[in-house]
């Protein structure tokens, strides 16, 4: 890690009172979801295309960024997180090079690529000063990534919501920790404050939580969606590339609502894997077949961004001081 990235980085996690980002989640990310994550303390963040039609994608940075001036203004002791764009990098993605131009005027202070890395597009983020955290379900995806100019890396383990890996977040941390000492996050069944500082004792900087916050006030998913989250557990998620040519965690109630057998789905194409600007291409996968992560047993109820931030937070704590009280005795 050199020096800059070093101290980047020191000075974005400062700005943070939970080590904790938000994943960006398709369709149900938006600016009133992310302004909320951040103004309670964590990175909020959404993917670009979720702006629809891409020119939109100027007026929600815009709304962003306005939306926490005004809170720093009023709250100069407690000022808000920083937040994030999640570009898609995909060769499926026609939006990439417009959205990205978008993120270098506003000057997004992280943009978080997901399959596929670019340098073109890191140096892109690079030349204003942002940094690039890249999503990898393995350890030879995390060494790319790296090489061709990523600062950072978020480790998608087994369980997470949305395009998932495999692997135990013990064996990916693990490895990846033996060459790289830069920015980690760890993704992965995490929804309490416990299992934030558990990522930490493993090596990881941060957590990574996206699924808890489908089932939040601010979230764009219906009813249905939210509460399906609440009612569901580990042994509801299905693991399939059936419907984006990607493996992938979904909410096993969902399949059946849309006439399919969670159990007994077909083989995914990953030929046919599409993230392009159409809602009516990706409405399929993502608002009618719901993603989640294993996590979601953790979800009792339908609250708040801030509120679910604040729960995090006492557990956190809690789980701190119990860790450190034992330690000493």
């Amino acid at each position: 890690m050199t020096q800059q990235v070093q101290e980047q980085f020191k000075a974005l996690m400062a700005k943070l009172t939970l080590p904790a980002f938000a994943a960006p989640m398709f369709i149900v990310s938006n600016p009133k979801l992310v302004i909320a994550q951040c103004k309670a303390g964590i990175i909020g963040s959404f993917p670009a295309l979720n702006a629809r039609p891409a020119e939109a994608l100027d007026d929600w940075l815009c709304e962003i960024e306005q939306a926490l001036a005004d809170h720093d203004k009023k709250n100069p002791d407690q000022p808000a997180a920083p937040f994030a764009v999640n570009q898609i990098v995909h060769r499926s993605n026609a939006r990439l090079d417009q959205d990205m131009e978008a993120c270098v005027k506003h000057k997004v202070p992280l943009v978080i690529t997901s399959l596929g890395a670019r340098e073109d597009v890191n140096d892109a983020v690079h030349s204003y000063g942002g940094m690039v955290f890249h999503d990898v379900i393995n350890n030879r995806y995390a060494r790319k990534a790296i090489e061709k100019g990523a600062d950072g890396l978020i480790a998608v383990a087994a369980g997470a919501g949305g395009h998932a890996g495999t692997l135990s977040p013990f064996a990916l941390v693990q490895e990846i920790r033996e060459w790289f000492d830069g920015p980690l996050l760890l993704s992965g069944c995490i929804a309490r404050g416990q299992s934030i500082l558990a990522a930490k004792a493993m090596g990881a900087d941060a957590a990574y939580m996206g699924s808890l916050f489908i089932a939040s006030s601010e979230a764009n998913a219906s009813q249905d969606y939210k509460q399906a989250v609440v009612d569901s557990g580990m042994e509801d998620i299905i693991y399939s590339g059936y419907f984006t040519g990607v493996p992938g965690n979904y909410i096993a109630s969902s399949i059946r609502n849309a006439g399919l057998d969670p159990n007994d789905l077909p083989e995914g194409d990953p030929g046919k894997m599409n993230f392009s600007s159409s809602l009516e291409n990706s409405a399929k996968a993502w608002r009618d077949i719901w993603g989640g992560g294993q996590g979601i047993g953790a979800v009792k109820q339908v609250l708040p961004a801030g509120e679910i931030v604040a729960a995090l937070k006492k557990d956190y704590e809690t789980a701190r001081q119990y860790l450190c009280a034992k330690d000493s005795n």
